[in-house]
């Protein structure tokens, strides 16, 4: 499978089901497009990232399949996630906690690791919060 999908027989659907036909210029005039049409579906990012794994770019795929995971987390609970990680804003204690809901409510299981594997090098350098 190449790049662009359209072009390889995929069907490719938006995150509320939306074809990627049915989004035109027009659809968003007369108000029939909302925000979560033109938002990516998880489907769409896990066969680009197996496309990115395929073509040798395993990091990049990875990164994708995340991302994919990341579809379904509400805009302002990706907020929250995002600022723990910055540096002195999160004890270890919250960012595990973190780590265990994104597991438990989200399925979150790729992005869960990686804030486990950010408690690591917090602690190794001193970038948590006491």
């Amino acid at each position: 499978m190449k790049y662009p999908l359209s072009k390889e027989n995929v069907e490719i659907k938006s995150k509320s089901g939306r074809r990627l036909d049915d989004i035109t210029i027009d659809e968003v005039i007369k108000g029939n497009i909302t925000g979560e049409d033109i938002k990516i579906s998880k489907e769409t990012l896990n066969i680009q990232g197996e496309i990115a794994k395929k073509e040798g770019r395993y990091q990049l795929g990875e990164n994708l399949e995340r991302a994919s995971e990341l579809v379904n987390i509400p805009d302002d609970e990706l907020l929250i996630i995002y600022n723990m990680l910055r540096p002195y804003r999160s004890t270890e204690k919250e960012l595990l906690e973190k780590a265990k809901e994104l597991e438990v409510k989200y399925n979150a299981f790729k992005c869960s690791n990686l804030v486990l594997d950010a408690i690591k090098v917090y602690k190794k350098r001193g970038l948590l919060k006491v």
